[in-house]
């Protein structure tokens, strides 16, 4: 589990590809300082665990799973990545509940600044759109940010300076797709509030001692 607080920006010094899978060794090193095999790193908001480390970078494999649902297939030597180690449970919770589970990616429609804070605009898949709502929480690559808007199509979120000096997507592009994790909470409410395929009523709250 993360919080969507990005730790540090890792480069990709190289990419191992299979036919439908890949390998990358990440150069980093705040993370490093107590990492052992087998840590959970988020990186661009993918939970991958390390298989290997030495002084200066971690190794990691990614499934094709991964591959197919996330933004990973346009990476390449050289790409940096948002870098979050997994959450202590005694540490504070400044951002979200992140699992690093990509839902989906989505594509930089437009970017524009508005004093101190720089927006984007997402275009995302309906089925993503439907766990998106505005002032809730999503992870973009990794970053846990505020929705400001959210529409049929797309939604907006906006960048303070801090995270604009610490995060990778101030670099990136109109055109070029991001990964999407949205809010866990509203997923689970989803299936919670479903019945064998029915919606909750009167009847199934009174029935299961909710109301009397």
């Amino acid at each position: 589990m993360f919080t969507g607080i990005i730790e540090e920006i890792g480069t990709i010094t190289s990419i191992r590809k299979g036919s439908a899978s890949s390998g990358m060794v990440i150069a980093a090193s705040k993370i490093l300082e107590d990492m052992r095999t087998g840590d959970s790193i988020n990186t661009n908001g993918v939970c991958l665990t390390v298989t290997g480390f030495t002084k200066q970078s971690f190794e990691v494999d990614v499934m094709p799973e991964t591959m197919l649902r996330s933004a990973f297939r346009e990476l390449k030597p050289g790409t940096r990545v948002n870098l979050e180690r997994a959450i202590r449970l005694t540490g504070r919770l400044g951002g979200h509940l992140v699992n690093g589970h990509i839902d989906g990616t989505g594509k930089i429609s437009r970017t524009w600044k508005d004093e101190n804070a720089i927006w984007f605009t997402i275009t995302a898949d309906s089925k993503l759109l439907r766990y998106i709502v505005e002032k809730g929480s999503v992870a973009i690559d990794g970053i846990s940010l505020t929705v400001a808007a959210a529409g049929t199509r797309s939604f907006d979120v906006s960048l303070i300076p801090f995270t604009q000096s610490e995060t990778t997507l101030i670099t990136r592009k109109p055109g070029e797709s991001v990964n999407i994790e949205c809010d866990i909470i509203g997923k689970y409410v989803e299936k919670l509030a479903s019945k064998g395929g029915e919606n909750i009523n009167l009847g199934f709250l009174t029935e299961n001692g909710f109301i009397e």
